[in-house]
């Protein structure tokens, strides 16, 4: 996965890195000073949150399916369920419906626990495949 991650600039920039426990990925974007979105609070950007949660949605379709190229999201949805504090994310994703062409991807971001996310993602993404 971090070859993955590399091939993606914003990934380089978010400084993401894939973690493989068995099957399970998790990606990590380690906090930095840049991802403040309200430095009054300070809480991490939106942005940089929503685009944790849609790298780790492609690199889990991309890790089920490895023979296509990598997904193009049709539509996405997040939701912000609580302000990022300033340290790590950690995000996990996974394929709730795949078919041909299309896959249904649900993905949560969290801090210090799983169980309480501060974002999660629901998106569609074409499948094609590698020619």
């Amino acid at each position: 996965m971090t070859a993955l991650m590399d091939t993606l600039p914003y990934a380089r920039f978010l400084g993401l890195r894939g973690e493989m426990e068995g099957d399970l990925l998790t990606v990590v974007m380690p906090f930095a000073d840049r991802l403040i979105g309200d430095p009054m609070l300070p809480a991490l950007h939106g942005g940089s949150t929503a685009a944790l949660l849609e790298m780790t949605a492609i690199a889990q379709v991309a890790l089920v399916y490895p023979r296509l190229r990598l997904p193009r999201p049709i539509n996405v949805t997040v939701s912000y369920l609580r302000s990022g504090r300033p340290q790590d994310v950690r995000a996990r994703a996974r394929i709730s419906r795949a078919g041909r062409r299309v896959a249904h991807v649900l993905a949560e971001a969290w801090q210090d626990d799983a169980a309480q996310p501060i974002a999660s993602l629901t998106a569609n993404f074409l499948l094609a495949e590698d020619n």
